[in-house]
């Protein structure tokens, strides 16, 4: 077990890649007059798959690779991970991903004053619904990170070989984006969402719009509370298989 340090470290630099080249892929794909332009959600689903799958690598051994205050809240909840270290995580998970915001905005930057739909902007940096209905919303987030959540935990009951479980990760999240994100965009992770939107709404970005908070208590809550919710609901399954 690393250290307390050592495991933060993890979750920075791996939440830092993530959301670099999960966002990156997007802003690659949705601003304009990039080599990517248009190339559509398939490209973004697999971009982002890849990304966490990349990232995981890079900090796994490092600590648990959550690079997610939902699965870190999740395995608090079922009992596998330290009440004390919640709020440390997420707090180096969230500074990792404002760290990328900041990088990307550099990356990309003339290709802001080319791109000048508000919306495309913001969905460089958060999630947006392709149709605002706040349930529905939910709904979605919270089952998209539920399964998420049960899948990553039922891969601890298979036998895997050294260094699977990455890509698997990796192989859920593309399946979710395929199946489950079209609706929100499956944010599935309130790092991913949040820290991006705080570094639109305080960068200069050439054209940008609001930044949705309106909107972005769903894409907190739906993870959080699907997260729990899946981790237990697992639980429960374990521990019913174990005594019959």
């Amino acid at each position: 077990m690393q250290s307390e340090s050592v495991q933060l470290l993890g979750e920075f630099i791996g939440t830092f890649v993530l959301i670099l080249l999960g966002n990156g892929v997007v802003c690659g794909v949705v601003l304009r007059k990039t080599k990517a332009s248009d190339a559509g959600w398939m490209v973004i689903t697999l971009g982002w798959g890849l990304a966490v799958m990349i990232a995981v690598y890079v900090s796994g051994f490092m600590g648990p690779a959550h690079l997610n205050p939902a699965v870190t809240l999740a395995m608090a909840a079922t009992g596998s991970f330290s009440w004390s270290m919640v709020i440390p995580f997420i707090i180096a998970q969230m500074l990792g991903a404002m760290l990328a915001s900041l990088v990307l905005w550099l990356f990309y930057y003339p290709h802001w004053a080319e791109t000048k739909d508000p919306d495309s902007i913001l969905g460089t940096f958060s999630t947006a619904p392709a149709i605002r209905h706040n349930p529905s919303n939910f709904f979605g987030e919270f089952i998209g990170t539920a399964l998420l959540i049960i899948a990553l935990l039922a891969f601890g009951q298979n036998k895997l070989a050294d260094g699977q479980t990455p890509t698997l990760v990796g192989g859920i999240v593309t399946a979710i984006g395929l199946s489950l994100g079209a609706t929100t965009g499956y944010a599935i992770n309130p790092a991913r969402d949040w820290g991006p939107r705080i570094m639109h709404s305080i960068l200069p970005i050439k054209n940008k719009g609001k930044s949705g908070w309106d909107y972005a208590w769903i894409p907190l809550l739906g993870p959080l509370l699907g997260g729990v919710c899946g981790g237990l609901l697992f639980d429960s399954i374990i521990k019913f298989v174990a005594h019959h």
